[in-house]
């Protein structure tokens, strides 16, 4: 795998100062293989995330289990995603299933929330919403979304995913785009 820095798709994401996700995006010399190809995918931008750090993330990518999804799934975004008040604040109420939150919210909902959408020195929006999550999609996936194959990783393999764990949740995507040739790896984990 080769790490690869698309500046179309990083340019559009730099205006989102507050999205917690980290997105890796890598080519592979190797023919796809399915599972095979996105596990080492996911492996990869793990590693590419570690060097950030001070120390690297314990993992055993072994223990990820995959379960491919629809990319209408992973890309759905609620018509109307409701908000609830907690103490005063205000969030959206997504799904939380063993931890597991929808990438939309992920986007979305950042554990200290998001900041104003600012285009030419004007504020246009208060807090990122639908139309920013489909200009970041729009430019991490140019040719459409029809032919990509998307994975839903369990988050139960890395220490990466423990700050998620303890409050805001996670998630780990994998899509390959066979027009391009490359693979897309997501991850959530975050907390307050």
């Amino acid at each position: 795998m080769k790490a690869i820095i698309d500046k179309r798709f990083f340019e559009v994401l730099q205006i989102f100062g507050a999205c917690c996700l980290d997105y890796c995006l890598m080519t592979d010399d190797q023919p796809y293989q399915g599972v095979d190809s996105h596990r080492r995918a996911v492996q990869f931008a793990l590693e590419k995330c570690s060097e950030k750090m001070a120390e690297p993330w314990v993992s055993d990518i072994s223990k990820a289990r995959a379960t491919e999804m629809d990319v209408a799934e992973l890309l759905y975004y609620p018509d109307y995603p409701w908000k609830l008040k907690t103490n005063g604040t205000v969030c959206f109420d997504a799904p939380n299933v063993d931890g597991k939150i929808p990438y939309w919210y992920a986007f979305v909902e950042p554990p200290c929330g998001s900041e104003p959408v600012v285009k030419d020195d004007k504020i246009v929006r208060d807090e990122y919403g639908q139309e920013d999550f489909e200009a970041v999609n729009g430019a991490l996936f140019p040719n459409g979304v029809r032919q990509l194959t998307v994975y839903d990783w369990t988050t139960d393999w890395s220490d990466y995913f423990d700050a998620g764990h303890e409050w805001w949740g996670t998630g780990c995507w994998s899509i390959y785009d066979p027009s391009m040739q490359r693979y897309v790896v997501i991850m959530a984990s975050s907390t307050d």
